[in-house]
């Protein structure tokens, strides 16, 4: 285990943890890093989209790959605002335990055989989650579970279904651990700096990065953002929408 007191400044143990977990994940999670890439490049290749979703902070995951510079055009994220926290945090909560609002909520999105699902939850066990991934897979959807085994297996599925590295094609441990903050702040009784949303953005672009890769490799142009911040980027992204189906 990593001592985050190693430190007087709990500013640097933060940032030695992540950088610490950060590269855990590439020592330890590469392999599924790479299937996971492999599913995404095989879904552009044919055609077909990746969704990404998270309720909470979790969702600021499925943001990342959306209409972001460098990153894929054919992503489509399940952006559902009640499970977002800006409108109503308390409720955000609440409802990502309702057991059925998964289903509501891939139906009203839609979603076809073939695409990939990248789901994001570090405790893996609300039903949102847990159901959203479970209906996917029925419907022929490759589901990409980014989670923390540690925190997921201390702990039991809400509503006494499967947690979601139990469901998920392929799962991607952040190696972050029970409760997410991983600073101890001499005097403080909790800790603080939870390190999910780091480490889950860089896993996200690996993907992205691998998977351009491979889709390259296979002699096929992928379709990726430019920065609007630079000079041709505006027209670049026009082009790439106007062909998007």
């Amino acid at each position: 285990m990593y001592d985050t007191q190693s430190s007087t400044d709990p500013g640097r143990s933060y940032l030695a943890r992540v950088t610490a977990l950060l590269q855990e994940v590439l020592d330890t999670q590469w392999d599924a890093i790479a299937r996971a890439a492999e599913a995404v490049a095989g879904a552009l290749q044919s055609g077909r989209e990746i969704h990404a979703f998270g309720s909470g902070h979790s969702h600021m995951l499925a943001e990342e790959l959306f209409y972001r510079a460098g990153g894929l055009v054919d992503v489509r994220p399940i952006l559902f605002e009640a499970l977002m926290l800006h409108a109503n945090a308390p409720l955000s909560t609440r409802l990502e335990r309702l057991p059925g609002l998964a289903s509501e909520i891939l139906e009203d999105h839609g979603v076809s055989r073939g695409d990939v699902l990248l789901v994001f939850s570090n405790s893996g066990r609300n039903q949102v989650a847990t159901e959203l991934a479970t209906e996917a897979r029925d419907r022929g959807i490759t589901v990409i579970a980014i989670t923390s085994l540690s925190h997921s297996r201390a702990t039991s599925a809400r509503g006494g279904s499967l947690r979601l590295f139990e469901i998920a094609d392929i799962v991607i441990d952040n190696r972050g651990e029970l409760g997410d903050a991983a600073v101890e702040v001499p005097g403080f009784d909790r800790r603080v700096a939870p390190t999910s949303t780091a480490v889950g953005a860089a896993i996200v672009n690996a993907i992205v990065a691998q998977s351009v890769g491979l889709v390259v490799a296979a002699g096929v142009e992928p379709r990726v953002f430019a920065s609007s911040n630079i000079d041709a980027g505006d027209a670049i992204n026009d082009t790439l929408l106007e062909r998007r189906p």
